[in-house]
């Protein structure tokens, strides 16, 4: 019984990190999108 907590907990720990990184990745995509924005029209 104690065995099988541990698993659902661990994969609720995966999912929940796996998750906020999906998140994280995201947001770096959008800042180096506005900076590649802000370069292009600084140079044009």
């Amino acid at each position: 019984m104690m065995n099988r907590l541990l698993k659902i907990f661990f994969v609720l720990l995966f999912s929940t990190a796996l998750l906020s990184g999906c998140n994280t990745f995201r947001g770096f995509g959008e800042d180096v999108q506005h900076l590649g924005n802000s370069i292009s029209h600084a140079a044009g």
